[in-house]
């Protein structure tokens, strides 16, 4: 789902203790390192981590929403020239939206969580 709120007011930005509470609020969802930056990942598989501007979080995510998503909003949504070939894609927490980026994140962990598990979220939505 792509969903932006560029209507309403600019947001106030997220700080990385609202992405981290986001994550962990997700079944199975375990906090770790990757690449010396915290991360978050579900049953051993990456889903998102801090980027190490600092500013900045990586996410998983498919082509297209992605595409969609950087033309929408590429203040927000960018990415470099390192993830061009891979389904990633870097937020500005500054400038995201709080329930785009619940979306991202939830899709982020369903791209790297087993069906069973995304099926047992999916009962409880």
């Amino acid at each position: 789902m792509v969903r932006f709120n560029k209507g309403s007011a600019k947001p106030k930005p997220v700080t990385f203790r609202t992405v981290r509470a986001l994550a962990m609020a997700l079944p199975e969802a375990a906090e770790g390192t990757s690449y010396g930056t915290p991360a978050f990942f579900v049953r051993g598989k990456f889903f998102a981590r801090k980027h190490q501007s600092g500013e900045v979080l990586v996410v998983k995510i498919d082509l297209k929403d992605r595409a969609q998503r950087m033309a929408a909003d590429p203040g927000t949504f960018f990415i470099t020239d390192h993830y061009v070939k891979h389904p990633l894609m870097l937020v500005r927490l500054a400038s995201v939206y709080v329930d785009d980026l619940r979306d991202l994140l939830v899709e982020s962990w369903r791209r790297s969580a087993p069906q069973r598990l995304v099926a047992l979220l999916d009962e409880t939505s």
